[in-house]
């Protein structure tokens, strides 16, 4: 049984209860938790309302939580404890197989012409997580339930179904209303449920192309003055920072970020990776070692304790169009990565850079 809520006003020194009924009109409720969904406890990013289904049926509220986890939110609508359940645990059936990319849509037919890279900044103030809907949640939404519901998903629960009922009562207090909300079970028993085999892909597509690469200045070992003047990017330092460079292939297009600043360039792998030793670039024509050209960075780490790969390694890289630092582009919502080098799969970037540096022009 989920607690029950009680509401007193305090008149002279004495509590007065406020009586407690249910929301007046469901449609109301459900216009509510659109309004702040921050009521049902959880921060969370509503991305459709009444979302078609592929069999006809419509989810009344679908929402992400700032891990990448969908909650199918329904309202209970005086349906019996079998129609209700049954048609949360369809749903559940088909949000599981949401792909990045159908997620990313349902938002758009939601909320057409704003980005859902930035209205997710902008909720969970994080990037979005490169991979989406790797769990979900059910949540029935009601003023109260039948003890037959509360059996039903309490059993669904014992055996890790990710089903909850969220309670809301509402007081009337003359020419204030209040709204109060409970939970069926305590939410640690329905963690998000983590898909399985056979449901869809959860990153977005990769054009096979287009690599994010990170331009790290902080250290000062490495310049990006340098770096545009003679085509290269570069990492080192540990194994972690430039393992994912030196993966990068020739021929790959590359799209290079100051963190914390923004894009600065976009090229095309020129050779494999070097030690910054034996690295050499294009000057005007010539291939020259870049270690004897006058460089504003050292690209030199001293070595690791342990014997770990500590030396900056640099990918030779013709650029296409480069940007000042000062110049650098960024705009909420586009995509970042620790990584030195990763798959730029994030359509909103993409389509951001291919307007920032006149691609395709």
């Amino acid at each position: 049984m989920p607690l029950e809520v009680g509401l007193w006003r305090i008149d002279g020194g004495k509590p007065v209860k406020v009586p407690a009924t249910g929301v007046p009109l469901e449609s109301q409720l459900e216009t509510m938790i659109e309004a702040d969904p921050t009521i049902l406890g959880t921060p969370l990013l509503l991305i459709g309302r009444q979302v078609p289904t592929d069999f006809g049926k419509f989810i009344d509220l679908l929402a992400i939580d700032d891990e990448g986890a969908l909650h199918v939110l329904e309202l209970k609508r005086d349906r019996t404890p079998r129609e209700v359940v049954a048609q949360l645990l369809d749903y559940g059936s088909w949000v599981r197989s949401l792909s990045h990319e159908q997620v990313i849509d349902i938002f758009a037919n939601y909320k057409p012409g704003v980005a859902f890279e930035q209205e997710w900044t902008d909720t969970f103030a994080a990037d979005v997580p490169e991979e989406l809907n790797d769990g979900h949640r059910l949540t029935v939404v009601a003023g109260d339930v039948d003890p037959a519901t509360e059996r039903i998903i309490a059993y669904l629960s014992d055996f890790s179904v990710p089903i909850n009922v969220v309670f809301f009562r509402y007081f009337d207090d003359g020419e204030r209303a209040y709204l109060a909300r409970t939970w069926l079970m305590d939410e640690a028993r329905t963690p998000a449920r983590k898909a399985g085999a056979g449901r869809g892909g959860t990153k977005e597509a990769w054009n096979e192309q287009d690599w994010y690469v990170s331009f790290g200045e902080e250290s000062g070992n490495r310049s990006w003055e340098d770096a545009s003047r003679y085509g290269f990017v570069s990492a080192g330092g540990a194994e972690w920072f430039s393992r994912t460079l030196r993966k990068l292939p020739i021929g790959a297009r590359v799209f290079a970020c100051i963190p914390g600043t923004g894009y600065v360039g976009v090229g095309t792998v020129a050779g494999e990776a070097r030690p910054f030793e034996d690295a050499v670039v294009d000057l005007e024509g010539e291939l020259v070692k870049l270690a004897d050209q006058p460089l504003a960075a050292a690209y030199q780490h001293p070595p690791r304790p342990n014997g770990e790969e500590h030396r900056e390694y640099v990918v030779p890289v013709t650029w296409e169009r480069t940007r000042p630092r000062s110049d650098a582009y960024w705009v909420k919502g586009m995509f970042a990565n620790q990584n030195s080098a990763c798959k730029l799969r994030n359509r909103f970037t993409l389509e951001q850079l291919a307007t920032a540096f006149h691609l395709g022009e």
